[in-house]
């Protein structure tokens, strides 16, 4: 509640089909494809804000001319940072050729800089490695050949990067860092460099000149299969969107479907980003006109223009992340907003249950503004209860009175607590430290009676718990009501994620914390041992021979134990109030989610057999206290 999880990146490209004069004509700017991607760049931000890219590529600039250029930025307003050098790029290059103010299209495509057909955009969350500029993507992968340079930006988690860094090793490569990042882009250039080298030693054998061979790879490479090829070993999440420097570009997905992406093409464009809603509003579309790219296939425009679907990979059983329904995704994708409210919808049995079905005396409300949308659910399914027993009664029969009493009774919504400033932890004594967290918020007093309501606060995910035992329930006490019902629109986060969210290390989770509490509490602490060997036992292992045996750790224990021990662990010395956490089931996501089953971090039941490396290796670090990620 009021964490912030760092996830996946956000992408953008945009790749356009027709003349800038075209755009300049109809639209009034022949920058019409940067302002578009600027548009989806920043309203993609909540993806990623540690640092943000753009590179450009022109595709029929005359030899001698630069035709790939790229800004970089992970200052603390990276988006606007690289635009601003954009536009400062693009005005120096005006005012040293022509007129600023009467700017031919044609002339600012030879001439300036950012007006090419293809913009690629990144939104970075720096979930592995530093946070400097050298891992901010978009990255490049140069050479004198155009049909070898390749551009590559993505939202992506590898877990088996050891595997495919040795596998370059093997084929005497020498990368330049030990990263997912890299790892992708050396070995998606190993395998574009041989095809380019195939197709010149089968046009040399034709008797082709030079000049003509450069010509035809740049219209024959078989870019599927190239991604096909790199791809076939990788483990993980990924949307990986690219640019190669003859002009064509993709957007492929993994087989399972675990990271979204999103597509659209006419006559005029074709785009491609991280979130549907985006699409729809950058461009004023239906949510009909925008096209999920599947799992396991890659959309492919050419140089040429043309557009093809490709299958890459054979899909999966899809496994699309849940997490981006609950939380990551921006509220305003159509289904994304209904879900959210059917999650809320759903606890409301669970809810009145907890409360004795004591709606008169309970107020509701919800922390922090993204579970606004699960709040307005779970505000509709109380209305939906009241109705059932208002016309349960009054088909009864009821008196005068009553019935006006009966028919005044609604849900008693408030809010409860606004974000008032995000203030610094400057000061280092843990004492003061906490003391400063408990006031981020502020709270509207005299909106629940003292000692008489419960106050029910409903949150999408309660991952750490820090939050609320050190600030929120604390600030939500003041109120004196007599219970605080925390509700989480999720499952309990048991296990690490290791596809682009910030969530690799067990240690951090309160569930995991409860049970570990549990096991000893209960005389089962010799089984934390034993789930440590087991997992040392099975650390040398090739990864798809791994089972998870974090598993065993959660066995002993329901969702409801669990839950109470994790209410008892927020409530510190000077609580007054009772407090009650209760946690979504995960039959019930799957209800409100259909089409996105992946809920390894509430299950365990990891889609790629890395997932089970990971875990494991999670609980090792535990258990040999070290602070780190398992991947």
């Amino acid at each position: 509640m009021g964490e912030v999880i760092k996830h996946e990146c956000g992408v953008a490209l945009i790749r356009l089909l027709k003349p800038l004069s075209y755009y300049q004509h109809h639209y009034g700017s022949w920058q019409y494809g940067l302002n578009r991607l600027y548009l989806l760049m920043e309203k993609q931000h909540n993806r990623g804000q540690d640092g943000a890219g753009v590179t450009n590529l022109k595709i029929n600039l005359q030899p001698g001319a630069p035709y790939i250029y790229r800004h970089r930025s992970n200052s603390r307003e990276p988006i606007r940072d690289v635009f601003d050098r954009i536009q400062e790029d693009m005005n120096t290059a005006s005012k040293l050729t022509f007129d600023p103010y009467n700017i031919d299209a044609d002339e600012a495509y030879e001439k300036i800089p950012f007006t090419g057909e293809l913009f690629l955009g990144h939104l970075r969350y720096g979930t592995f490695g530093n946070n400097n500029l050298e891992t901010v993507q978009p990255i490049i992968r140069s050479n004198n050949w155009k049909s070898r340079s390749l551009v590559l930006a993505g939202n992506f988690n590898l877990t088996n990067v050891d595997e495919l860094y040795q596998s370059l090793l093997n084929i005497g490569q020498h990368p330049i860092d030990y990263s997912d990042s890299v790892t992708i882009l050396e070995r998606m250039g190993h395998f574009l460099d041989e095809e380019v080298e195939q197709q010149y030693r089968y046009y040399r054998k034709l008797g082709y000149s030079k000049t003509k061979i450069s010509d035809l790879v740049a219209e024959k490479i078989d870019l599927p299969g190239v991604l096909s090829n790199a791809s076939r070993k990788w483990d993980g999440g990924y949307v990986i969107a690219g640019l190669t420097g003859q002009g064509d570009a993709f957007v492929m997905r993994d087989p399972w479907g675990i990271r979204p992406a999103f597509w659209y093409h006419d006559e005029e464009v074709m785009v491609a980003a991280s979130e549907r809603a985006v699409i729809q509003t950058v461009f004023n579309l239906s949510v009909d006109q925008v096209q999920e790219v599947e799992p396991g296939h890659a959309v492919v425009i050419r140089k040429n223009g043309n557009l093809s679907i490709e299958e890459v990979r054979e899909a999966e059983t899809r496994k699309s992340c849940s997490f981006e329904r609950i939380y990551f995704s921006r509220g305003s994708d159509q289904d994304i907003y209904r879900e959210r409210k059917q999650l809320g919808r759903l606890l409301v049995p669970r809810i009145l249950k907890t409360l004795d079905y004591d709606l008169e005396n309970t107020v509701f409300s919800y922390i922090p503004n993204t579970a606004e949308s699960a709040f307005y659910g779970m505000i509709e399914g109380l209305e939906e209860y009241l109705t059932q027993i208002k016309k349960e009664q009054i088909l009864n029969g009821i008196s005068g009175d009553k019935l006006d009493h009966l028919l005044s009774v609604s849900p008693r919504i408030e809010k409860i607590a606004v974000k008032d400033v995000k203030l610094r932890t400057f000061i280092t004594q843990d004492s003061d430290r906490d003391d400063l967290a408990g006031h981020v918020y502020d709270i509207t007093y005299g909106t629940v009676r003292a000692g008489v309501d419960n106050l029910v606060v409903i949150d999408d995910s309660i991952v750490r718990g820090t939050t609320l035992k050190m600030s929120i329930i604390r600030i939500l006490d003041r109120l004196r009501p007599k219970k605080i019902l925390v509700v989480s629109s999720s499952p309990q986060i048991r296990f690490p994620d290791c596809y682009g969210i910030d969530m690799a290390k067990l240690a951090d989770f309160v569930a995991f914390q409860a049970a570990i509490h549990l096991l000893r509490e209960n005389g089962k602490a010799p089984l934390i041992e034993e789930v440590y060997q087991k997992c040392l036992a099975d650390r040398d292992k090739p990864k798809e021979e791994i089972r998870n045996h974090v598993l065993d750790i959660y066995r002993p224990f329901t969702d409801e134990e669990i839950s109470a021990r994790i209410a008892s662990m927020i409530k510190t010395p000077g609580i007054n109030a009772d407090i009650g956490v209760l946690y979504q089931t995960v039959d019930n996501l799957h209800k409100a989610c259909p089409n996105d089953l992946g809920d390894w971090y509430f299950t365990g039941d990891y889609p790629t057999p890395g997932g089970n490396k990971v875990v494991n290796r999670s609980f090792i670090n535990f258990m040999e206290n070290r602070d780190e990620r398992a991947y």
